[in-house]
């Protein structure tokens, strides 16, 4: 077997099946009666028959077998400036037909990576990329997508477009160098850094106008927000990809959303960490994808952990691609504003989500699950499946709102219906549920079945729904009844 075919054989194997090495043990934050309450993992029966099905529709990038080493290039791995040597090396890659860059051990500074089709980024333990966090390196601008809208931006650090076979993998660390110096100030008074202000440099009115020229269907090559925007870039984002594999690596310190796939098809997210406090920071947001696997991450971050999107309002509906079967498992969310949040960029729908076997808890962490939109937003939104979830401390345990931000202020009603939970046990929550749905169009088709919320300071509030059904449901060591909750 040659060195290539081997790789994909055995990529093959990983896809297909969870593996030991990456799946988290239980932390010890979360106490052992909660963790011993979880049931032995369920058969793929039922709804979740469609999971061994997208697994398998889910393509691993074909990577030609010949490497890169950074160091023949011209880097030295001793802090200096990268940045041309990791350019030849994607040149040298993209000439040759494809291959594998290899970044060896040491640390190397660098602007924007723009990958080029079969191409993969591999960082050798004990590699580091720091991003230099100078913005007129994130330029010329490129086609992007900042909060759910189309536009021309400062480039993501690290960026393909319109690829095939695209990989970023590796035991190494890959720092986006933002802090409250640079690049995150941009946010305005943002709760993450002191010396945040809404005055000077901030992103307000370039995000303002950005949204009208949406809402009025600008072209989006006409949509130039770059130099002077102060929109602040991802740091890992591939767009309009197909076969896209990210593995293995530490990424921190992002100014933006963490890893971004858009309008990618078969997308692998596995055993990766995310560690980024600043505001903004989600986890993972595929937007507008299909067929995606996160599998085996930590998620340790200053906004979302996992974000599932497809676009904003009416650039959302214009583009009209939802996000579609997405299985996440085996994974761990720490500090977040919610663990697995669908929306709140989501016009263009999402459909066929399941989350199994993930492990949540952190003071920090706002919400388990979450589904933010509203009736500027709408969005269709179904077939949600979440079991065997275990929750430590958090603030909500399950919020589905559609009076975020703008609330009832438009007129594209959200369409939720058949959010199934079960198997899931938490150990301590402010409030137990947040779910509000409009009277004209309500939550349709809430299940949730054999779950325990040992203590909860509220019920919280359950309101305009229809069909909700509660089986074996327990909170504070009592049977738990809808009309136990009170409407606000």
């Amino acid at each position: 077997m040659t060195g290539l075919n081997r790789r994909v054989f055995l990529r093959s194997l990983m896809a297909a099946a969870v593996v030991p090495a990456l799946v988290p043990a239980i932390p010890s934050f979360i106490p052992q009666a909660v963790a011993m309450s979880r049931p032995p993992r369920a058969q793929y029966t039922g709804p979740w028959s469609a999971v061994p099905k997208i697994l398998s529709d889910i393509k691993l990038p074909a990577i030609p077998a010949r490497d890169f080493d950074l160091r023949e290039f011209g880097a030295r791995g001793e802090g200096e400036d990268a940045s041309a040597a990791f350019a030849a090396a994607v040149d040298a890659s993209r000439q040759a037909g494809g291959g594998r860059i290899v970044v060896p051990a040491g640390n190397y500074r660098t602007g924007p990576i723009h990958l080029v089709s079969n191409t993969e980024l591999h960082l050798q333990e004990g590699a580091e990329i720091h991003f230099i966090p100078e913005p007129e390196r994130y330029l010329p601008a490129v086609k992007t997508r900042w909060e759910g809208l189309e536009l021309m931006g400062y480039s993501p650090l690290i960026y393909a477009h319109k690829c095939e076979n695209i990989a970023l993998t590796g035991k190494g660390l890959i720092d986006g160098g933002a802090d409250c110096d640079t690049w995150w100030p941009w946010k305005g008074k943002n709760g993450k850094c002191e010396n945040s202000s809404n005055e000077g440099d901030t992103q307000h009115p370039a995000r303002d106008a950005l949204m009208v020229d949406a809402e009025n269907g600008v072209p989006v090559a006409e949509r130039e927000y770059a130099e002077g925007a102060f929109l602040r870039p991802p740091l890992v984002q591939f767009y309009e990809c197909n076969n896209v594999l990210i593995e293995g690596v530490t990424l921190e310190n992002s100014p933006f959303w963490v890893i971004h796939p858009v309008l990618c098809e078969s997308v692998t997210v596995r055993g990766v960490t995310t560690r980024s406090h600043g505001p903004n920071s989600d986890g993972c947001d595929p937007e507008s994808c299909r067929n995606v696997l996160i599998d085996g991450c930590l998620f340790d971050n200053g906004d979302d952990c996992i974000a599932i999107k497809s676009g904003r309002n009416a650039d959302g509906r214009r583009v009209n691609v939802p996000t579609e079967n997405v299985v996440v498992r085996n994974c761990q969310m720490r500090d977040g504003h919610g663990g697995l949040v669908l929306g709140s960029e989501i016009s263009g729908g999402v459909r066929n989500v399941f989350l199994e076997d993930c492990v949540m808890s952190s003071p920090n962490l706002d919400r388990g699950l979450r589904i933010k939109t509203n009736a500027m937003r709408g969005g269709e939104i179904h077939d949600i499946y979440v079991r065997n979830l275990t929750i430590g401390q958090v603030k909500d345990v399950i919020v589905i709102n559609f009076y975020y931000e703008e609330g009832d202020k438009g007129d594209f009603d959200p369409d939720v219906y058949n959010i199934q939970v079960e198997n899931l046990v938490c150990e301590e929550a402010e409030r137990a549920f947040h779910i509000r749905g409009f009277a004209r169009a309500p939550i349709r088709g809430l299940q949730i079945s054999n779950s325990r919320i040992q203590r909860a300071g509220s019920l919280g509030v359950i309101e305009e729904v229809t069909g909700l059904t509660v089986d074996d449901v327990q909170i504070n060591g009592e049977a738990f009844q809808p009309d136990q909750v009170k409407s606000v």
